[in-house]
């Protein structure tokens, strides 16, 4: 059984879904997604589980649908007891990967509208709001996940307006993605 989540209705609507796939809508943000995830994975025990959702850009990545393999958290800021995007007192990687090909995101728990240079210095192709929670719970229960992001802005000063008129617009070409996935 696929266990998709994803933040929001207005990013995929329940009634597109295969069948045989169970929708969960976690909301917005890290413990939102984590308190999701976990209910989805004790409740559904999933073969998989697909993350799917907006995401801005940061540098080269022009837009359309991409996947992600790697996952970084942008906001844990607890210097001088840990490095930026490390969680103090944890024997986890700072970095959760899922072993397929993709790009690199950073999640955290704001709307990027301004350049950081830290997340181009970390490598960084993309940021969303949801994924490291995700992942990191995934990783502690063993499921595998895969996820994929439409590509609604630049992560610059436009991004909010950008986002509002694009979330919607990756529904169709993710959906056929899954489609695809499922069937592998």
């Amino acid at each position: 059984m696929i266990v998709v989540i994803v933040a929001l209705e207005t990013e995929l609507s329940r009634q597109h879904l295969p069948t045989g796939m169970t929708l969960v809508h976690s909301g917005v943000g890290k413990v939102n997604a984590a308190l999701a995830t976990c209910a989805a994975l004790a409740r559904h025990t999933p073969t998989l589980l697909v993350n799917y959702g907006t995401a801005g850009s940061i540098g080269a990545v022009a837009g359309g649908l991409v996947e992600v393999n790697r996952v970084i958290q942008r906001d844990m800021l607890a210097v001088p007891l840990a490095p930026r995007g490390v969680t103090p007192f944890e024997s986890l990687r700072a970095e959760i990967a899922n072993g397929s090909t993709g790009l690199r995101c950073a999640t955290g728990d704001s709307f990027v509208t301004a350049d950081d240079p830290w997340l181009r210095a970390q490598g960084v192709d993309l940021v969303d709001m949801e994924l490291f929670a995700i992942a990191r719970a995934c990783e502690r229960a063993t499921i595998p996940w895969r996820s994929f992001k439409f590509v609604t802005d630049a992560a610059g000063a436009e991004a909010v307006d950008d986002w509002r008129a694009r979330v919607g617009d990756g529904e169709l070409m993710f959906l056929e993605r899954l489609a695809a996935l499922a069937s592998e």
